[in-house]
């Protein structure tokens, strides 16, 4: 009989497979419609809740902009990339999968 892990608590740093740095969050300004389930799940707070500022809005697409214009220019900020630990729940809680997570700068498996 296999052995339960005890349920994914936010807050704590463990059974992570790869170390801090090594795949960080990317978000699609153009997808992202600043819901925020991705800042609640992160258990390492690498996300918050954000307004784009006019030059981040001047590159989205029209499809981004309507968007953004709807949503009141919220979007989800990335500020604590390095310590991103690649377990996925940010992928995985984003209702408009505007999240991958893409290989860092400099760190090593």
């Amino acid at each position: 009989m296999r052995k339960q892990q005890p349920p994914f608590q936010r807050g704590t740093v463990q059974n992570f497979k790869h170390p801090a740095g090594f795949l960080v969050p990317a978000v699609d300004p153009n997808r992202c419609e600043g819901k925020g389930p991705c800042v609640d799940v992160c258990p390492v707070d690498v996300f918050e809740m954000g307004v784009m500022t006019p030059q981040q809005r001047a590159s989205l697409s029209i499809k981004g902009t309507v968007k953004g214009f709807v949503h009141g220019w919220k979007q989800v900020q990335v500020v604590h990339p390095d310590a991103c630990r690649a377990c996925g729940l940010c992928v995985t809680a984003c209702p408009e999968k505007a999240i991958k997570l893409a290989r860092g700068n400099g760190v090593q498996p």
